[in-house]
């Protein structure tokens, strides 16, 4: 399998911190507040705090220091396999190897049923509002999706990823603005530490629903800084 160029004009914006926050510098309008920090500040924090206060904050540290590195070479094995069309090695650390194998979980039972790979990596936004980064553009079971790698300590609840779902809009609206699509479906395709894979959809049924809640918070966010 390799990356199918030629549907839409797919170009890479730059990241910048500011104060903290992550920004993007879009091709118009000024720097953006990227959708996971959007996200992130209009969440509803308590059960983070007290799950960081019950196990403290050195051990809380590591466990998300851990998360994050394995979700993010999970995430750069399926991009470099989209990419070449060639599975890559882990070599010999063991962390890679755990990563490397959750993202096998993910190669197995999801792939199979996209149709054509569009875009891996994909910078999208509206200008002056906000942008973000969607692992993968895709036709699954023949139609256009937005689709995201999620990578878990333990296997999760549908009420327990609503920031995904709601994530998965952001970026469909921000296409739709771009490129004159009309997505309204997205999948998130997720594997736990110990293998276990998940698949939650967001089909069109509910994207609405999810939709009304992103702009909702953009508009929370914005308020909040004024």
């Amino acid at each position: 399998m390799t990356l199918v160029q030629d549907k839409f004009d797919y170009q890479p914006i730059s990241r910048v911190e500011e104060n903290g926050r992550r920004k993007y510098k879009t091709p118009v309008g000024p720097s953006v507040y990227s959708v996971t920090t959007i996200l992130d500040a209009t969440s509803d924090k308590t059960a983070i705090y007290e799950w960081r206060k019950k196990v403290g904050e050195q051990k809380a540290n590591q466990i998300t220091h851990e998360a994050a590195s394995r979700g993010t070479r999970m995430h750069n094995y399926l991009e470099t396999y989209i990419k070449t069309g060639v599975w890559p090695s882990p070599g010999s650390n063991p962390f890679a190897k755990q990563s490397h194998r959750m993202a096998e979980t993910i190669l197995k039972n999801a792939f199979d049923n996209l149709d054509e790979i569009y875009g891996t990596e994909v910078n999208l936004y509206i200008p002056s509002l906000y942008a973000g980064t969607t692992d993968l553009v895709a036709m699954y079971k023949g139609n256009l999706s937005i689709c995201d790698y999620k990578q878990t300590n333990k296997p999760k609840k549908i009420e327990w990823i609503e920031n995904y779902m709601i994530q998965l809009c952001a970026y469909i609206e921000a296409h739709n603005d771009m490129f004159g699509t009309n997505i309204s479906e997205g999948h998130i395709f997720m594997c736990s530490k110990d293998y276990q894979y998940q698949q939650f959809d967001l089909w069109p049924d509910d994207f609405e629903r999810y939709k009304k809640i992103w702009w909702n918070r953009v508009y929370q966010f914005y308020d909040a800084l004024s």
